[in-house]
Protein backbone atom coordinates (compact mmCIF):
# COMPACT_ATOMS: atom_id res chain seq x y z
CA UNK A 1 0.00 0.00 0.00
CA UNK A 2 1.41 3.42 -0.93
CA UNK A 3 2.10 6.05 1.67
CA UNK A 4 -0.61 8.25 0.12
CA UNK A 5 -3.27 5.53 0.27
CA UNK A 6 -2.13 4.54 3.74
CA UNK A 7 -2.42 8.14 4.89
CA UNK A 8 -5.93 8.47 3.46
CA UNK A 9 -7.03 5.26 5.17
CA UNK A 10 -5.56 6.43 8.47
CA UNK A 11 -7.39 9.75 8.15
CA UNK A 12 -10.67 7.98 7.37
CA UNK A 13 -10.24 5.78 10.42
CA UNK A 14 -9.60 8.81 12.60
CA UNK A 15 -12.68 10.59 11.25
CA UNK A 16 -14.80 7.47 11.76
CA UNK A 17 -13.53 7.05 15.31
CA UNK A 18 -14.29 10.69 16.09
CA UNK A 19 -17.78 10.38 14.63
CA UNK A 20 -18.42 7.22 16.62
CA UNK A 21 -17.30 8.91 19.83
CA UNK A 22 -19.44 12.03 19.36
CA UNK A 23 -22.82 11.88 21.15
CA UNK A 24 -25.73 11.37 18.75
CA UNK A 25 -29.20 12.94 18.70
CA UNK A 26 -30.48 9.79 20.43
CA UNK A 27 -27.80 10.18 23.11
CA UNK A 28 -28.98 13.73 23.76
CA UNK A 29 -32.62 12.62 23.86
CA UNK A 30 -31.83 9.94 26.46
CA UNK A 31 -29.70 12.37 28.42
CA UNK A 32 -32.46 14.98 28.50
CA UNK A 33 -35.05 12.42 29.57
CA UNK A 34 -32.86 11.37 32.50
CA UNK A 35 -31.96 14.96 33.32
CA UNK A 36 -35.59 16.10 33.53
CA UNK A 37 -36.18 13.58 36.32
CA UNK A 38 -33.64 15.26 38.59
CA UNK A 39 -33.76 18.92 37.58
CA UNK A 40 -35.52 20.94 40.31
CA UNK A 41 -38.65 22.89 39.52
CA UNK A 42 -38.06 26.36 38.13
CA UNK A 43 -34.98 25.47 36.06
CA UNK A 44 -34.66 25.92 32.30
CA UNK A 45 -32.82 23.39 30.12
CA UNK A 46 -31.10 24.46 26.88
CA UNK A 47 -29.10 22.15 24.60
CA UNK A 48 -25.99 24.00 23.48
CA UNK A 49 -23.73 21.30 22.08
CA UNK A 50 -21.48 19.84 23.27
CA UNK A 51 -23.13 20.92 26.55
CA UNK A 52 -26.56 21.04 28.11
CA UNK A 53 -27.14 24.26 30.04
CA UNK A 54 -29.43 24.21 33.08
CA UNK A 55 -30.21 27.37 35.04
CA UNK A 56 -32.57 28.86 37.59
CA UNK A 57 -32.53 32.40 36.23
CA UNK A 58 -35.32 33.43 33.85
CA UNK A 59 -35.67 31.25 30.73
CA UNK A 60 -34.66 34.23 28.59
CA UNK A 61 -31.46 34.72 30.60
CA UNK A 62 -30.55 31.02 30.56
CA UNK A 63 -30.91 30.95 26.78
CA UNK A 64 -28.91 34.16 26.49
CA UNK A 65 -26.05 32.72 28.55
CA UNK A 66 -26.13 29.46 26.56
CA UNK A 67 -25.68 31.29 23.30
CA UNK A 68 -23.86 34.46 24.34
CA UNK A 69 -21.31 32.85 26.66
CA UNK A 70 -21.17 29.09 26.10
CA UNK A 71 -21.48 29.03 22.30
CA UNK A 72 -19.37 32.17 21.96
CA UNK A 73 -16.52 30.62 23.93
CA UNK A 74 -16.76 27.14 22.38
CA UNK A 75 -16.71 28.48 18.82
CA UNK A 76 -13.60 30.55 19.46
CA UNK A 77 -11.72 27.97 21.51
CA UNK A 78 -12.27 25.39 18.78
CA UNK A 79 -11.15 27.86 16.12
CA UNK A 80 -7.69 28.14 17.66
CA UNK A 81 -7.07 25.21 19.98
CA UNK A 82 -9.42 22.24 20.13
CA UNK A 83 -10.36 19.97 17.24
CA UNK A 84 -12.32 17.46 19.29
CA UNK A 85 -15.41 17.94 21.45
CA UNK A 86 -15.62 16.18 24.81
CA UNK A 87 -16.53 12.51 24.32
CA UNK A 88 -19.51 12.72 26.65
CA UNK A 89 -22.42 15.06 27.17
CA UNK A 90 -21.60 17.54 29.92
CA UNK A 91 -24.06 19.61 31.92
CA UNK A 92 -23.47 23.26 32.76
CA UNK A 93 -25.41 24.21 35.88
CA UNK A 94 -25.86 27.97 36.23
CA UNK A 95 -27.12 28.93 39.68
CA UNK A 96 -28.42 32.46 40.09
CA UNK A 97 -26.56 33.27 43.32
CA UNK A 98 -24.47 32.03 46.24
CA UNK A 99 -27.35 30.45 48.16
CA UNK A 100 -28.67 28.53 45.14
CA UNK A 101 -25.15 27.48 44.14
CA UNK A 102 -24.26 26.02 47.53
CA UNK A 103 -27.69 24.48 48.14
CA UNK A 104 -27.88 22.69 44.80
CA UNK A 105 -24.21 21.66 44.63
CA UNK A 106 -24.81 19.79 47.87
CA UNK A 107 -28.26 18.45 46.99
CA UNK A 108 -27.46 17.34 43.43
CA UNK A 109 -23.81 16.28 43.72
CA UNK A 110 -23.01 15.99 47.42
CA UNK A 111 -20.42 18.76 46.99
CA UNK A 112 -19.58 21.62 49.30
CA UNK A 113 -17.87 24.06 46.93
CA UNK A 114 -14.38 25.25 47.89
CA UNK A 115 -14.66 28.24 45.56
CA UNK A 116 -17.39 30.90 45.44
CA UNK A 117 -17.26 30.99 41.64
CA UNK A 118 -17.65 27.51 40.21
CA UNK A 119 -15.85 24.31 39.30
CA UNK A 120 -15.64 21.46 36.78
CA UNK A 121 -16.46 17.99 38.08
CA UNK A 122 -15.39 15.15 35.74
CA UNK A 123 -16.99 12.72 38.20
CA UNK A 124 -20.43 14.27 37.75
CA UNK A 125 -19.82 15.29 34.14
CA UNK A 126 -20.80 18.80 35.11
CA UNK A 127 -19.65 22.39 35.28
CA UNK A 128 -21.20 23.91 38.40
CA UNK A 129 -21.37 27.71 38.44
CA UNK A 130 -22.44 30.57 40.66
CA UNK A 131 -23.24 32.68 37.62
CA UNK A 132 -23.88 35.77 39.76
CA UNK A 133 -20.08 36.13 39.99
CA UNK A 134 -19.92 36.66 36.22
CA UNK A 135 -19.28 34.62 33.10
CA UNK A 136 -15.49 34.62 33.39
CA UNK A 137 -15.33 31.52 35.54
CA UNK A 138 -17.70 29.75 33.15
CA UNK A 139 -15.36 30.38 30.21
CA UNK A 140 -12.42 29.28 32.40
CA UNK A 141 -14.12 26.01 33.25
CA UNK A 142 -15.20 25.34 29.65
CA UNK A 143 -11.51 25.10 28.74
CA UNK A 144 -10.93 22.12 31.07
CA UNK A 145 -13.18 19.47 29.46
CA UNK A 146 -11.89 20.50 26.03
CA UNK A 147 -8.32 20.18 27.27
CA UNK A 148 -9.14 16.80 28.76
CA UNK A 149 -10.50 15.61 25.41
CA UNK A 150 -7.72 17.04 23.25
CA UNK A 151 -4.62 17.05 25.46
CA UNK A 152 -5.20 14.72 28.42
CA UNK A 153 -1.50 14.80 29.33
CA UNK A 154 -1.54 18.58 29.76
CA UNK A 155 0.12 19.56 33.06
CA UNK A 156 -1.76 21.70 35.54
CA UNK A 157 0.32 24.81 34.94
CA UNK A 158 -0.66 25.15 31.29
CA UNK A 159 -4.18 23.78 31.75
CA UNK A 160 -4.90 26.42 34.38
CA UNK A 161 -2.80 29.08 32.66
CA UNK A 162 -4.85 28.87 29.49
CA UNK A 163 -8.17 28.50 31.34
CA UNK A 164 -7.48 31.44 33.63
CA UNK A 165 -6.37 33.56 30.66
CA UNK A 166 -9.99 33.57 29.52
CA UNK A 167 -11.50 34.55 32.87
CA UNK A 168 -11.47 38.04 31.39
CA UNK A 169 -11.82 37.74 27.65
CA UNK A 170 -12.97 39.37 24.47
CA UNK A 171 -12.91 38.76 20.73
CA UNK A 172 -10.24 40.04 18.35
CA UNK A 173 -10.73 39.41 14.63
CA UNK A 174 -13.03 36.50 15.49
CA UNK A 175 -10.57 34.91 17.92
CA UNK A 176 -10.81 34.69 21.70
CA UNK A 177 -8.28 36.80 23.59
CA UNK A 178 -7.59 37.12 27.28
CA UNK A 179 -7.45 40.54 28.91
CA UNK A 180 -5.71 41.65 32.08
CA UNK A 181 -7.64 40.72 35.21
CA UNK A 182 -7.61 40.60 38.99
CA UNK A 183 -4.71 38.13 39.15
CA UNK A 184 -2.33 40.86 37.98
CA UNK A 185 -2.02 42.61 41.35
CA UNK A 186 -0.84 39.48 43.19
CA UNK A 187 1.66 38.62 40.47
CA UNK A 188 3.10 42.14 40.50
CA UNK A 189 3.53 41.93 44.26
CA UNK A 190 5.36 38.61 43.94
CA UNK A 191 7.61 40.03 41.21
CA UNK A 192 8.54 43.01 43.37
CA UNK A 193 9.33 40.69 46.27
CA UNK A 194 11.44 38.46 44.01
CA UNK A 195 9.41 35.35 44.89
CA UNK A 196 8.27 34.33 41.39
CA UNK A 197 10.04 31.02 40.64
CA UNK A 198 12.01 30.26 37.47
CA UNK A 199 9.79 29.19 34.58
CA UNK A 200 11.45 25.78 34.60
CA UNK A 201 10.22 25.30 38.18
CA UNK A 202 6.68 26.37 37.24
CA UNK A 203 6.62 23.92 34.34
CA UNK A 204 7.89 21.12 36.58
CA UNK A 205 5.18 21.51 39.23
CA UNK A 206 3.06 18.45 39.96
CA UNK A 207 -0.69 18.87 40.27
CA UNK A 208 -0.32 18.93 44.06
CA UNK A 209 2.42 21.52 43.95
CA UNK A 210 0.55 23.74 41.51
CA UNK A 211 -2.77 23.65 43.34
CA UNK A 212 -1.59 23.61 46.95
CA UNK A 213 1.84 25.26 47.17
CA UNK A 214 1.79 29.02 46.50
CA UNK A 215 -1.36 28.60 44.45
CA UNK A 216 -1.87 32.32 43.88
CA UNK A 217 1.55 32.93 42.37
CA UNK A 218 1.33 29.76 40.30
CA UNK A 219 -1.95 30.82 38.70
CA UNK A 220 -0.78 34.37 38.14
CA UNK A 221 2.54 33.33 36.62
CA UNK A 222 0.93 30.71 34.36
CA UNK A 223 -1.81 33.09 33.25
CA UNK A 224 0.45 35.98 32.41
CA UNK A 225 2.97 33.77 30.64
CA UNK A 226 0.06 32.69 28.41
CA UNK A 227 -0.93 36.35 28.11
CA UNK A 228 2.60 37.26 26.98
CA UNK A 229 2.54 34.46 24.40
CA UNK A 230 -0.86 35.65 23.19
CA UNK A 231 0.19 39.28 22.87
CA UNK A 232 3.30 38.26 20.93
CA UNK A 233 1.37 36.00 18.55
CA UNK A 234 2.86 32.78 19.93
CA UNK A 235 0.17 31.19 22.09
CA UNK A 236 -1.55 29.01 19.49
CA UNK A 237 1.84 28.02 18.08
CA UNK A 238 3.03 27.05 21.54
CA UNK A 239 -0.09 24.98 22.30
CA UNK A 240 0.19 23.04 19.06
CA UNK A 241 3.93 22.47 19.48
CA UNK A 242 3.42 21.33 23.08
CA UNK A 243 0.75 18.82 22.03
CA UNK A 244 2.99 17.51 19.26
CA UNK A 245 6.07 17.20 21.49
CA UNK A 246 4.58 16.30 24.88
CA UNK A 247 5.89 12.73 24.95
CA UNK A 248 9.46 14.01 24.72
CA UNK A 249 8.76 17.18 26.69
CA UNK A 250 5.97 16.45 29.20
CA UNK A 251 6.41 19.73 31.11
CA UNK A 252 6.45 21.90 27.98
CA UNK A 253 9.57 23.75 29.10
CA UNK A 254 11.86 22.76 26.22
CA UNK A 255 9.07 23.50 23.75
CA UNK A 256 8.63 26.91 25.37
CA UNK A 257 12.32 27.65 24.85
CA UNK A 258 12.06 26.72 21.19
CA UNK A 259 8.96 28.82 20.60
CA UNK A 260 10.56 31.78 22.39
CA UNK A 261 13.75 31.26 20.40
CA UNK A 262 16.04 31.45 23.44
CA UNK A 263 18.06 29.26 25.77
CA UNK A 264 18.56 32.09 28.26
CA UNK A 265 15.33 31.72 30.19
CA UNK A 266 16.61 33.74 33.13
CA UNK A 267 17.03 36.74 30.83
CA UNK A 268 13.60 36.13 29.30
CA UNK A 269 12.03 35.97 32.75
CA UNK A 270 13.50 39.39 33.58
CA UNK A 271 12.07 40.85 30.37
CA UNK A 272 8.71 39.19 31.02
CA UNK A 273 8.57 40.49 34.60
CA UNK A 274 9.39 44.04 33.45
CA UNK A 275 6.64 43.73 30.85
CA UNK A 276 4.13 42.45 33.42
CA UNK A 277 4.90 45.34 35.77
CA UNK A 278 3.80 47.77 33.05
CA UNK A 279 0.41 46.09 32.61
CA UNK A 280 -2.67 47.65 34.20
CA UNK A 281 -6.02 46.45 35.47
CA UNK A 282 -8.66 47.70 35.26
Amino acid sequence: MSRTVSGVVALMLLVAAAAEAAPTDDDYARHLAALKKKVPEGFTIVVQRPFVVIGDESPVMVRRRARGTVKWAVDRLKRDFFEKDPDEILDIWLFRGKASYRKHALALFGDEPTTPYGYYSPTHKALVMNIATGGGTLVHEIVHPFMRANFPACPAWFNEGLASLYEQSSSRDGHIVGLTNWRLAGLKEAIRKGTVPPLKDLAATSDHQFYHMDKGTNYGQARYLCYWLQEHGLLVQYYRAFVANHKDDPTGYETLKRVLGTDDMAAFKKRWEAWVLKLTFP
